[in-house]
């Protein structure tokens, strides 16, 4: 029970990025009202959130209609959650958990930047969507390990929606040098954990045997 929360609660702060999530909603509402900035973070978490309990819940179902096995799932799982890792290690924006130039500028000519690129790509990435799929079916029917990923998911959305709020605050109080230190060490956990999912899948290949 305890290792399923610690792995969880790795794989979506390194996935989802709350403290990534918070200062770029800072830097993309900087001019606007606290109300609307309390509205666009309450509705990104929202919209992403449900996208995130969509996969976790339906994804195995989603993954059998496409005929992708769980092996197959685990093991490209943990190779998307190993470049995120290695990217945090060497503090570097991952495609995984980031937005591009392109969505950049598009997004700084929004009202309202809640829908993209905050619920998705930045809450609801690639990343965040493997890992809601890859920890749902880990659990492997287990009720109690199920609800314990899901209640990790609500929580980082949770801290996430408060981060954003606070964000100008947390980023004084870190610091680049201290979220930096932060991202690395998350990082190097996520690394491990995304290895153990890639041995995983191909043990669960029979490929070995």
């Amino acid at each position: 029970m305890t290792e399923t929360a610690f792995i969880a609660f790795t794989t979506f702060f390194a996935t989802i990025g709350p403290l990534d999530v918070a200062a770029i909603f800072a830097a993309l509402t900087r001019d606007n009202s606290i109300a609307e900035r309390r509205r666009m973070a309450a509705k990104a978490v929202l919209i992403g959130g449900g996208i995130l309990l969509f996969f976790a819940v339906f994804g195995k179902a989603v993954l059998t209609s496409f005929g992708i096995t769980l092996p197959a799932m685990q093991a490209s799982g943990g190779i998307l959650l190993l470049l995120i890792a290695i990217d945090m290690v060497f503090a570097r924006d991952s495609g995984g958990t980031s937005t591009t130039d392109a969505e950049n500028a598009e997004a700084k000519a929004r009202k309202d930047v809640s829908v993209f690129p905050l619920a998705t790509p930045l809450i609801a990435g690639p990343g965040a969507i493997g890992a809601s799929v890859l920890l749902m079916a880990g659990a492997r029917g287990d009720y109690v390990n199920m609800v314990i990923v899901v209640a990790v998911l609500l929580a980082m959305l949770l801290a996430t929606y408060l981060l954003m709020l606070l964000a100008g605050p947390v980023q004084k109080l870190l610091g680049v040098t201290g979220l930096h230190v932060i991202s690395r060490i998350v990082g190097v956990l996520l690394a491990a954990l995304a290895v153990q999912f890639i041995f995983d899948g191909v043990r669960d290949s029979g490929l070995l045997s």
